[in-house]
């Protein structure tokens, strides 16, 4: 196989700033309702550029009727422009994929992530 015509996605330094990222992640709860959750999201190396703190915020929203081919919506909302920048796509696509994973454990879920032009959408279907 030629060597030339192969192309990395991810090259082992992005590989090892996804993998310190997803390492150092952590949230905590600061509102809950009957219907939502709010989390603060912290990201090792990212903040809040007007606060210095939480790189973000996840906003769960659950439906409590009883239907349970109902999806969980999450919305993510990337405060810290390092984070919009194109060339960071990949940690932030890991960094909310390990998001939805510890905080509804892959559920069918509906993701939102707002992070200007990183901004996506995908759907955790069981």
């Amino acid at each position: 196989m030629d060597k030339k015509k192969i192309t990395e996605l991810v090259t082992p330094e992005t590989e090892e700033k996804i993998e310190e990222l997803v390492q150092g992640l952590s949230f905590t709860k600061n509102f809950r309702s009957a219907t939502a959750e709010e989390w603060y999201v912290f990201l090792p190396g990212y903040e809040d550029p007007k606060t210095g703190g939480a790189a973000g915020k996840a906003i769960i929203h659950y439906n409590l009727m009883g239907n349970r081919d109902v999806f969980i919506n999450i919305t993510v909302i990337i405060d810290d422009p390092a984070l919009h920048d194109s060339q960071a796509y990949p940690l932030l696509y890991a960094a909310c994929d390990e998001l939805v994973n510890r905080l509804v454990g892959y559920a069918d879920t509906l993701l939102s992530v707002h992070a200007g032009e990183n901004s996506y959408d995908a759907e955790y279907k069981r």
